[in-house]
């Protein structure tokens, strides 16, 4: 008879852990039945993994890269279709697998005769299931049944399993007739074309910065997190949202400024249900008759472009007023020297800066006092309680952030990649340089890990020493999101001459042109120094100038293509194939709508960055390396179960029986 009780023959500390093992795996068999499941998976191509990084907020054309993954459906359904297929048929179907969502609330709306929406599904649905067992061929049976539908697992597994002589058309003709009569068969091929997409792309991975600059970070990763298999790199801007979402006053007024100077507004008040209304009215109040001229925002919008310019400008002056109270009370920072509202001169209308005299373009400043230029006015203070009662109100920003922190990381290895968002801050030498975290001084890898600490800790508590810490992750000298020895807002608002504009990059960005730092760099991250690759973003590739991704070393890529529109509209995707690793180069998008009509589509230019001489299995990646992992736990558990210091649970009766009739006949 079969027991829920598992008891310990002799107790021991390892059994604790087997007995949570034990339960899923009651006996000898079962074990090692999975034992050599896991082993069958280990020869598995390993799954492609996608990486994309800064993407500032264009959500339109980061859903259609998805959508298309990469541009790697597309030369997929032309290999599989394109000599069945008319022209006409593979672009319907292209525009189906693309966005099924769409094309089927489309149809819906303009088929109504029963008959057409039955010819459409006997036209598609073929070369769908033939496009889905195919991707489905290089998933192991219990991964890729986990990415099923519940409410469609066993149809589509009937499906999927169904005769391919005429039994087998018959077999699908029952279901097209059934689902038809039912009003379901253009629901069930909306969920297969999205059954698809998530085949295509066994991991995304986002390498940083979801937010800024472009029109909706909100829907960035809103869509991201519809996404079966997701992975984060925090990046600086990031750790902007971060902040401002748990109550950082100068990241709050950060995340505002960028959002006024692009005129991204739509997803504060429609997005995070954040209102401007507080600023403004201290836009109108204090700054009526302000110019700004050097605050002018860019694109266009619905507000005066006079007002979002005076918007920008008031909170800009609050950034800099809190950045120097945050600054003060985080004196292990070093950072003295960025502390500027105290060094102008309000009669003379200069300030200085590293020594240097320079006069300020624009000297109307009517909320800072001379004598305390740190302290918000009264106006000020007021339009800042408002707003962060706002931001600290937010509950889809606090999911996304949550979403991020619980799904991201500081960094990542998959297969022969090393995958970070900015630097690892050296010296000139090549000396990985420290800084306090927890009041301990780390770099390196040590460094990395520290902070993910700190971020994870500020999500769950939000103590003001760990927010405070988010904006030194945003712009601080040492911080590896940043890599810059400072971040010159100021001097780009307010002085004209072009020299303190320059934001020194830090040394890591010109040592990883050489092959030996590059191993360094590796090494401290125990990566593969043989066919390694450290895969960063952050800053934008100049291709326009000629530059190319791939640096001089052969051992670093930046794969920053400047997807926003608002920084030059391409963008890469780095795709790891089992046989080779592929950068993919984007162009601009034009529309979901022109998609859906016309069968516009991003086709990437790719250029293969590492062509492998044996295809790479699963064996060979961070899922193998898990799975050995179980491997060892199970052995350890079969061990336990034949050295008698596990009882064996709820046996098969089949092979009970079938021994006990073995013994039989032998006695």
């Amino acid at each position: 008879m079969k027991t829920n009780t598992l008891s310990f023959k002799r107790p021991g500390a390892d059994l604790s852990s087997l007995e949570l093992l034990a339960s899923k795996f009651p006996n000898v068999d079962a074990a090692i039945a999975e034992i050599a499941r896991l082993s069958a998976v280990q020869t598995l191509p390993q799954g492609a993994i996608h990486i994309i990084s800064d993407i500032h907020g264009e959500d339109k054309k980061l859903q259609h890269i998805i959508n298309n993954a990469s541009g790697t459906l597309r030369p997929l359904v032309e290999q599989l279709f394109g000599n069945t297929m008319t022209s006409e048929n593979l672009s319907e179907f292209l525009k189906l697998t693309f966005y099924p969502a769409e094309v089927t609330a489309k149809l819906e709306r303009e088929l109504n005769d029963q008959t057409e929406i039955a010819d459409f599904a006997r036209r598609v649905l073929g070369p769908q299931f033939a496009l889905l067992r195919h991707l489905m061929s290089n998933y192991s049976l219990r991964l890729a049944t986990e990415l099923l539908p519940d409410d469609y697992k066993d149809l589509l597994l009937e499906i999927l399993h169904a005769p391919s002589n005429q039994a087998g058309n018959e077999f699908i003709e029952a279901i097209i007739v059934e689902l038809l009569r039912q009003g379901r068969l253009l629901h069930l091929i909306h969920i297969i074309g999205r059954l698809i997409r998530n085949l295509a792309v066994d991991e995304l991975i986002i390498g940083g910065d979801c937010w800024d600059r472009g029109p909706r970070g909100d829907r960035v990763v809103d869509y991201l997190r519809l996404q079966p298999n997701v992975s984060f790199i925090w990046g600086n801007h990031d750790a902007v949202w971060l902040g401002a979402a748990l109550g950082n006053e100068a990241l709050i007024c950060t995340a505002l400024r960028i959002s006024l100077r692009y005129r991204r507004l739509s997803q504060l008040d429609e997005g995070y249900s954040v209102p401007l209304t507080p600023l403004e009215h201290l836009a109108h109040t204090v700054y009526g008759n302000d110019p700004a001229k050097h605050f002018m925002p860019k694109g266009s919008g619905m507000r005066p472009i006079e007002l979002v310019a005076r918007m920008q400008k008031a909170i800009a002056v609050m950034q800099f007023k809190l950045e120097g109270q945050m600054i003060e009370r985080n004196p292990h920072w070093d950072l003295e020297h960025r502390r500027l509202m105290h060094r102008i001169d309000y009669e003379k209308g200069t300030v200085e800066i590293d020594g240097e005299t320079y006069e300020l373009r624009d000297k109307n400043l009517p909320t800072v006092n001379p004598e305390r230029p740190y302290e918000l006015s009264v106006e000020e203070q007021a339009c800042l309680d408002r707003l962060k009662q706002s931001f600290l109100r937010s509950q889809k920003l606090r999911e996304q952030m949550e979403f991020m922190v619980n799904h991201g990381s500081m960094y990542l290895k998959r297969g022969c990649c090393l995958i970070f968002h900015g630097c690892v801050p050296t010296s000139p030498s090549g000396e990985f340089l420290s800084f306090e975290v927890d009041g301990e001084p780390l770099s390196g890898k040590e460094l990395f890990e520290g902070i993910e600490m700190v971020v994870r800790r500020s999500i769950e508590r939000a103590e003001p020493n760990d927010v405070d810490f988010l904006w030194y992750l945003w712009c601080g000298p040492l911080s590896p999101l940043f890599g810059k020895e400072r971040i010159a807002t100021f001097e780009r608002d307010f002085i004209a001459d072009k020299k303190p504009h320059a934001e020194k990059k830090d040394p890591y960005f010109d040592l990883i042109h050489e092959a030996a730092f590059c191993d360094k760099v590796l090494q401290e991250f125990e990566a593969d120094t043989e066919e390694g690759l450290i895969v960063n973003g952050h800053v934008p590739v100049k291709l326009e100038q000629g530059e190319s991704p791939m640096k001089r070393s052969g051992k670093a890529i930046t794969i920053d293509g400047a997807f926003s529109e608002a920084y030059g509209d391409y963008g890469y995707t780095l795709v790891l194939e089992p046989s080779r690793i592929v950068l993919a180069e984007h162009h601009h998008f034009d529309s979901v709508e022109s998609a859906i009509k016309d069968g516009v589509d991003i086709v990437p230019k790719t250029q293969d960055i590492r062509v492998f001489k044996q295809i790479r299995r699963t064996a060979d990646n961070e899922r193998g390396q898990r799975i050995r992992y179980r491997i060892a736990d199970l052995e350890r558990l079969v061990d336990a179960y034949r050295n008698n210091r596990l009882l064996e649970n709820g046996s098969d009766p089949s092979l009970l029986s079938f021994f006990q009739g073995i013994s039989r006949t032998q006695r």
